[in-house]
């Protein structure tokens, strides 16, 4: 049984292995039709603020725009460490534990009952519609986008256009250091809300294992919210950045 209940409100999010199925549910994919295919239009997002939201349990990520709060995402990116980016030899996803599990311990909503893709399209999407006798299993929602802006109409037969983002993405991780963590710590990374989103399917794509140097969400309003929840999980995992990618974080906050 599902038993955490967040408010369904419009939001964001991204993973690479996106056409995963639902672990423990018997679910399928999520997913949403962008405005190119005929789904989506221009939307007003409603989300938090990153500042305020440092568990990641709110949903989406609203845009940073006073300059006290882009104050406070400068000096929150500076304290992040900097190294240079290793090897990828021998990554694999499952490295960090299978996709969606809902048992990696020391997580926001781990063991609820539902696995993590579905408990973060309970967490950003709105009007959630639910498979038949499933109270975790969405089928069909609208969700708001924050790498694109736009208002995806999502239905469960086109899956791969919404997918999960790994604000900080697993090969990223690994190469920064997580290579030589537990498998305990890398599953938790995996499944923390705090550095997943659900987004539209080509931004995800586009984005790849990606550091910001190399790729920021195409809505430029964005840009210092999601550099900040970038700097967030780093922080929270010990995960050092490269130089060029925390120049181009403090860059989009006005640094």
């Amino acid at each position: 049984m599902y038993r955490v209940v967040l408010p369904a409100l419009s939001a964001a999010v991204v993973l690479s292995l996106a056409g995963c199925e639902p672990q423990g549910t018997g679910g399928g994919s999520a997913g949403a039709s962008s405005a190119a295919s005929g789904g989506g239009q221009a939307g007003e997002g409603v989300g938090a603020s990153p500042l305020s939201n440092q568990d990641g349990t709110k949903p989406g990520l609203a845009p940073l725009t006073s300059e006290d709060d882009r104050a406070a995402a400068r000096k929150l990116i500076g304290n992040v460490a900097t190294k240079g980016r290793g090897p990828r030899t021998g990554y694999e996803r499952d490295e960090f534990g299978y996709a969606w599990m809902d048992t990696a311990d020391g997580v926001p909503l781990a063991r609820n009952g539902c696995d993590t893709r579905n408990d973060l399209l309970h967490r950003d999407g709105q009007g959630l519609r639910f498979r038949g006798g499933s109270d975790c299993v969405v089928i069909a929602m609208k969700l708001y986008d924050p790498y694109t802006g736009q208002t995806l109409d999502w239905r469960k037969e086109r899956a791969s256009e919404v997918q999960i983002d790994h604000v900080v993405p697993l090969s990223y991780s690994w190469q920064m250091g997580a290579a030589r963590w537990p498998e305990s710590k890398r599953k938790r990374l995996a499944n923390d809300v705090l550095n997943l989103l659900p987004v539209e399917g080509r931004a995800n794509s586009s984005k790849g294992d990606s550091g910001p140097a190399s790729w920021l969400p195409p809505n430029k309003r964005i840009r210092c919210a999601y550099a900040v929840r970038f700097a967030q999980v780093a922080r929270k995992y010990e995960l050092p950045v490269t130089v060029p990618d925390k120049d181009m974080m403090l860059a989009q906050c006005g640094g």
